[in-house]
């Protein structure tokens, strides 16, 4: 096995915003003590098993999710990695099989370069309840939800990329 990356929590300044952006409007007022204890308690994505490719990421607080419903969840993970490889992040498989629970973008891709961007590489998973059985979903605290495995690609041999991200969804845009 290579070992091309390491996993990170954010900041705690970054989780804190990116927390607050994401659910003010949702929910309650969380304080900011409150959102330091979901900090504090982040674990960062583990493997399961020797066998297992993927790397499991963990609810920060308790989800609950109606049949049709969507949640975004601020990971507070962030990954460094080597050039050349990405992360791919796919709902648990248990949870897709179950529930239906999808990725609304299908599969997150996390480049090697978006540890470097503005939000500090801050990874997020935004999840579809898609049920057609009528089941609501119950993701506990610390619970793996979502899936990352490492995957390394190759570029063509005429790629003359020279652009540097700072940013997230839709920054790395090429221009034709």
């Amino acid at each position: 096995m290579k070992r091309i990356a390491k996993f990170h929590k954010v900041s705690f300044e970054q989780f804190a915003k990116d927390w607050k952006d994401t659910f003010d409007n949702s929910f309650e007022e969380v304080s900011k003590e409150e959102i330091k204890n979901i900090y504090d308690s982040l674990k960062l994505p583990k493997r399961a098993t020797t066998g297992s490719a993927g790397y499991d990421f963990y609810a920060p607080v308790d989800v609950t999710m109606k049949p049709g419903e969507i949640v975004k969840i601020p990971t507070g993970i962030r990954v460094e990695m080597e050039e050349g490889w990405v992360l791919k992040c796919y709902p648990r498989s248990g949870l897709g099989f179950k529930f239906r629970l999808q990725l609304n973008n299908t599969v997150g891709i996390i480049d090697s370069d978006y540890f470097f961007s503005d939000n500090e590489g801050h990874i997020f998973a935004k999840l579809t309840n898609d049920t057609r059985e009528d089941k609501t979903i119950r993701i506990p605290a610390g619970t793996g939800f979502m899936q990352g495995i490492f995957v390394e690609y190759g570029i063509t041999v005429d790629d003359d990329a020279d652009a540097v991200r700072n940013g997230g969804f839709g920054s790395t845009t090429a221009k034709a």
